[in-house]
């Protein structure tokens, strides 16, 4: 009996997606060969006090079967310990979009969208909460209404759902790739003039957990991309690119750009940085946001400009401002 490889942290949250062509499996026995730091009896225990759902439904039972197409949730504290949920707080967000059923925001670089990783204030959820209480009615109670996510240090449109119909709604579209995503980044490398597409399986790093990387073991990942501009610094080339996902695997653009010999500058995980550039995190931008209205059919499009601190490193080099790119 098999499974598919999958799991990526989420810290405190874990999610697996099963392909086709998994066999159903215990979720006890998939959970244990994924989260290596907990043994069966504990995974169990944490199963049974709400840790674990299945396509957003809790489930209870360390025997439930785990089928292909199932998407699993699994947060270790347990959903029942009060201390891992968010509370509000009031921090400074920009709403660039509100109505009864979404919420899209212009998130900016340097905030996570959720709790985890021994953060536990300080996030947009944060600050969602205390604009839209009514979103702590909604589950995971953990990142309610987030749909998508973007990288901490990644800035941009971030679409959220304000009520349970509308974030299915919005998670499905996203699932079919009905929402156009759209980032601006700036890469090491000169990339061809014209537009190419990237589709190579993603997966957890075979060495470094902490990391993702383009491997045969990983699940799906298409990542389009077009050449805008191209310029030299101290002699090294750089290339503007706009870039759309078409799925949306942890990491995503950062790794299949690496994985294509044009890193995004300033990522410090998977890119490089010039000592010619003051850059403090990666060149990486959402700068488009097209979705259609789950409800009224409208479409809706959105833009944000580069933000400050990328708006400075075209400054450095002697680029026009963003408005150049599309932003």
């Amino acid at each position: 009996m098999g499974h598919c490889d999958g799991l990526f942290p989420m810290s405190p949250t874990y999610e697996i997606e099963a392909d086709d062509g998994c066999a159903p499996i215990r979720l006890d026995l998939l959970l244990r060969g994924e989260v290596t730091d907990l043994s069966r009896t504990e995974i169990q225990r944490l199963i049974r006090s709400g840790a674990a759902s299945i396509d957003g439904v809790a489930v209870v039972s360390p025997s439930t079967l785990v089928s292909p197409g199932n998407r699993v949730e699994f947060n270790p504290p347990g959903k029942a310990s009060e201390d891992v949920l968010p509370t509000p707080q009031n921090l400074d967000i920009e709403v660039v979009h509100e109505d009864d059923h979404l919420i899209v925001v212009d998130k900016p670089a340097g905030m996570a969208v959720h709790t985890g990783a021994g953060r536990t204030d300080g996030t947009l959820v944060n600050a969602l909460l205390a604009r839209y209480p009514e979103l702590a009615e909604m589950e995971p109670v953990e990142r309610p209404g987030i749909v998508h996510r973007l990288d901490a240090d990644t800035s941009g449109l971030l679409l959220v759902g304000r009520n349970t119909e509308a974030a299915t709604a919005l998670s499905a579209a996203i699932k079919a790739r009905e929402v156009d995503r759209r980032y601006l980044a700036l890469v090491v490398g000169k990339i061809p003039p014209g537009a190419g597409v990237v589709d190579r399986p993603i997966g957890r790093h075979p060495a470094i957990r902490t990391r993702q990387s383009v491997n045969d073991a990983g699940r799906p990942a298409r990542t389009r991309f077009a050449f805008v501009s191209g310029f030299s610094v101290a002699g090294k080339a750089l290339s503007m690119v706009e870039l759309k996902l078409e799925t949306g695997r942890t990491h995503q653009i950062r790794v299949h750009m690496q994985a294509i010999g044009y890193p995004i500058l300033g990522d410090p995980v998977y890119g490089t940085n010039l000592p010619e550039i003051d850059l403090r995190r990666q060149f990486l931008h959402a700068h488009r946001l097209g979705v259609t209205h789950p409800f009224t059919r409208q479409p809706m499009v959105f833009q944000s400009p580069l933000p400050e601190d990328l708006e400075s490193v075209l400054s450095q080099i002697g680029l026009p401002s963003s408005s150049t790119y599309g932003g």
